[in-house]
């Protein structure tokens, strides 16, 4: 990968995590280059980063985008496990194989799995955390139309068209694209219709109280000495003004960016500004 043009387009990489489960990622960058892994949020998937990969790349760090395991195109869960203890593991061996410590840079659910990873690998792996609209304390209301938004629609779709008035739906403040073919990225074709490129199934293990999630993360947040920074969309209905201070008053040497205009979805809302303020930060825990 020692070309510009390489540096622009990903390469792709076959990764293990936890079970053996095949895990599939993009590589942009050289090789010797900062390591930064992306990992999306519930229902995303790798493309989610690909803009912001491609830059980073370009200016000469290492960059791994991650398909969480039921999500892209990494394998589905045989054992419908989804557990964030498990998805855990899988970054944990997936930072082993990619053999440096990384910035982790997580959005909501991969937010998560990053902040919990931080005190599960013992402070070896990650270097450095980036929390993408995701706090220890996110408003309920917010956690409920996300999780309502990727339980529906579990019979697919006619048509693509169909598929972009649900998102538009669920996204309100975005402009309705008027070509949708962006969208072949996060759907698949079975029988004439159209599916969400997600385990329905991952849903399953989203029933554990809410106190039991917020002690685990708080737990996490408490032991972090590496360098934070937390992004929150200023529209967020996830991620509140007062979340933020909690967060804050956990993590005292967080720094916050905020978004204006952008919603829980910060990254590809404004993808300029927040492709900036990821390679401000990891280019300042380097100094």
């Amino acid at each position: 990968m020692s070309n510009a043009n390489n540096l622009l387009e990903p390469s792709r990489l076959r990764l293990r995590g936890s079970g053996g489960i095949e895990l599939a990622a993009d590589q942009f960058g050289p090789i010797d280059g900062p390591l930064v892994v992306f990992l999306h949020g519930g229902g995303q998937t790798r493309h989610s980063w690909k803009q912001t990969g491609a830059r980073l790349g370009a200016s000469g760090m290492r960059v791994v985008t991650l398909d969480a395991r039921g999500h892209g195109d990494s394998q589905w869960a045989p054992d419908r496990d989804y557990r964030r203890d498990t998805m855990v593991r899988d970054l944990i061996l997936v930072l082993e194989q990619l053999g440096a410590p990384a910035v982790v840079v997580g959005a909501s659910m991969g937010g998560i799995t990053g902040l919990l990873a931080t005190a599960a690998s013992g402070g070896q792996a990650i270097s450095a955390l980036v929390l993408v609209d995701i706090v220890t304390r996110p408003e309920p209301a917010g956690v409920a139309r996300v999780i309502d938004f990727l339980g529906k629609h579990r019979d697919g779709f006619d048509s693509l068209e169909q598929a972009a008035d649900a998102v538009a739906e669920y996204m309100p403040h975005r402009p309705r694209p008027k070509d949708t073919t962006g969208l072949l990225r996060n759907l698949r074709a079975r029988d004439g219709r159209w599916y969400w490129h997600w385990d329905p199934d991952m849903l399953a293990d989203r029933g554990e109280k809410t106190s039991v999630m917020i002690e685990q993360m708080e737990a996490a947040a408490g032991l972090l000495t590496i360098p934070v920074l937390l992004v929150r969309g200023m529209r967020s209905d996830v991620v509140s003004p007062e979340g933020t201070q909690a967060f804050q008053r956990l993590v005292p040497h967080t720094q916050l960016v905020e978004i204006g205009g952008a919603a829980h979805t910060a990254a590809g809302d404004d993808n300029d500004s927040f492709t900036d303020a990821v390679a401000k930060f990891v280019l300042s825990t380097r100094e």
